[in-house]
């Protein structure tokens, strides 16, 4: 409860717009990004060259798969809602749990995970050295085909994926017209209920932890962050999810419990933020929302 009130208390001390643009572009090496794109792409990452990056993490659709929870090689179901990797560069960790300080960091965990790719480094680097990486990677890599040298293109890629152009944004960067009056009734309504305590910044969330069913609890298996510190008061404590783009990344939540944009506005405003929610109230929020979608990346249409 203890990141929610503060989250709160910076929200309702601040004067600026509580929700900033994206930035249009960011530093990005583009060799490297060129290197990490096609790895992010194959399968040759999985122990049995099935599963890429981009089964779970479909860039044209959300930067999810729209699954309950991934499969990995030899069919095997995962126990969490894939993320969007879109935007998630401006997020303060990574997964839920957030045991990944940055995307480098990141990149390493799906690849070793036995139910993900079910590989290890040592047996993906002998793959890359015998396969046309080896040449890439050398050019752009003193050491080449390195476990640190593969998280940092990919990282790099990945830092190409922003979604800046959304209507929304557009708005707040002077486009009045670019939001339709009830989009804009439902950005009221989402500062105004509570919303906004989590969900503000560039990226709409991804800055702060917070309890899943602060309320009113919530049944769940998963103990989020206590995974990771094991300290008591982390339980069901959980990364805030960017809301970029969540129109299209559906079902909604870790456990991906949710199908429906609409219902999981209905069960934040009742277990997160205990306020009562009408049906236009929420059919607004969800059009405020959609307006959150973006243009995709130029790295992907290039």
């Amino acid at each position: 409860m203890r990141y929610y009130f503060l989250a709160f208390l910076w929200i309702s001390c601040s004067f600026a717009e509580p929700i900033i643009p994206l930035p249009q572009y960011i530093s990005v090496d583009q060799k490297k990004a060129k290197l990490g794109k096609s790895l992010f792409f194959d399968p040759i990452l999985s122990r049995d060259g099935t599963i890429s990056c981009s089964s779970c993490h479909d860039l044209f659709n959300g930067g999810s798969d729209n699954r309950k929870f991934s499969i990995g090689i030899e069919g095997k179901i995962g126990n969490i809602n894939s993320p969007t990797v879109l935007n998630a560069v401006f997020n303060f960790r990574q997964f839920w749990d957030a045991r990944a300080k940055n995307l480098k960091e990141q990149v390493l965990f799906p690849i070793q995970n036995p139910i993900e790719m079910g590989n290890t480094i040592e047996n993906l680097i002998k793959e890359l050295k015998h396969s046309h990486y080896e040449k890439m990677f050398q050019e752009i890599y003193h050491d080449g085909v390195t476990e640190n040298n593969i998280a940092d293109a990919i990282a790099e890629f990945e830092k190409t994926l922003i979604t800046p152009n959304s209507p929304f944004d557009r708005y707040l960067r002077g486009d009045k017209n670019a939001i339709s009056e009830k989009q804009k009734e439902g950005y009221s309504l989402f500062k105004q209920k509570g919303c906004i305590a989590c969900h503000h910044g560039k990226n709409v969330g991804g800055n702060l932890y917070n309890k899943f069913g602060i309320i009113i609890p919530i049944k769940d298996n998963n103990l989020g962050r206590y995974n990771v510190t094991k300290k008591e008061e982390d339980k069901y404590f959980f990364k805030v999810p960017s809301l970029r783009n969540v129109a299209k990344t559906s079902p909604y939540f870790h456990n991906g419990s949710i199908k429906s944009l609409k219902d999981a506005v209905y069960l934040m405003a009742k277990h997160q933020l205990g306020r009562p929610m009408s049906d236009d109230e929420a059919e607004k929020i969800v059009a405020f929302l959609n307006s959150l979608s973006g243009e995709l990346p130029k790295s992907l249409t290039e």
